[in-house]
């Protein structure tokens, strides 16, 4: 394991309680997106503010979504967007199928 992966690794964040991953199918404009999750539920995903100015997000990209309380299987906000070192690391590690 190259020092390059082992920092990427120490720094990961993993789903917590109440939190999906899941992969982007495709943006829908306005700052909303189509999520395939691995409930095998899609959900519209909307980029809060916050992080819309700080990440790209791409189609196929892998990332974190945390479901609205109020219709949780239809609807999301993303929280956090893996880099694609990091999605192998999940997809080797068992979190992705």
């Amino acid at each position: 394991m190259g020092e390059e992966e082992q920092e990427v690794i120490g720094r990961l964040r993993l789903p917590r309680k109440g939190e999906v991953l899941g992969v982007v199918i495709s943006m829908m404009g306005a700052s909303r997106l189509l999520v395939d999750c691995i409930d095998e539920k899609e959900r519209m995903c909307r980029i809060p503010g916050k992080i819309k100015r700080r990440i790209w997000v791409k189609d196929g990209d892998v990332v974190l979504i945390k479901p609205w309380v109020v219709e949780s299987d239809k609807k999301g906000d993303l929280v956090w967007r893996y880099t694609r070192l990091q999605a192998d690391w999940l997809r080797r590690a068992g979190h992705m199928k």
